[in-house]
């Protein structure tokens, strides 16, 4: 009886020496400039607490007076900035919310993504139907529609942005 010869497998190979020259050993980089705008005070809280770890381009703010063409958002230390300062420069816009207040703010921003083909991402964190309006306002321009009682999945979504 003979014995059939042994093969390595894909990953015994791969993990070989002889493969190790193809590796990338440096980190990947960021590839996404975002921001991350709050729509209520609650998300503000959520906004506040993405804010203290460590990420590469994304920026925080929270929302102001937003109308049709123009409108303030606000950094988390409080100063005004333009919406479409805000927008110049990111390719994506993650908005957080906890309940409806922000229903005009979300169709505003989703609008003005739209308007420069930015991809616009919705988080809307509770555990009811508390934000029903601001799903309404985000759902026509939101490729990501995240509904979920867990604040982590905001970290999630920005972690996998590689923002």
């Amino acid at each position: 009886m003979t014995t059939a010869p042994m093969y390595q497998s894909e990953s015994t190979r791969a993990a070989s020496a002889s493969e190790s020259r193809f590796r990338i050993d440096v980190p990947i980089a960021p590839a996404r400039s975002a921001r991350v705008v709050a729509l209520d005070e609650r998300a503000a809280s959520v906004a506040r607490r993405l804010a203290e770890r460590s990420w590469a381009h994304a920026r925080f703010y929270t929302t102001g007076e937003l109308r049709e063409g123009e409108g303030l958002l606000h950094e988390l230390d409080g100063a005004a900035v333009p919406l479409d300062e805000v927008l110049a420069g990111s390719d994506v816009v993650v908005v957080l919310a906890t309940e409806d207040g922000g229903r005009a703010a979300a169709a505003a921003i989703g609008r003005h993504c739209r308007r420069r083909g930015i991809t616009t991402a919705g988080v809307i964190l509770g555990d009811g139907f508390e934000a029903d309006d601001a799903v309404a306002a985000l759902r026509p321009y939101a490729r990501v529609l995240l509904l979920s009682a867990d604040e982590g999945d905001a970290f999630e979504l920005l972690t996998a942005l590689r923002v």
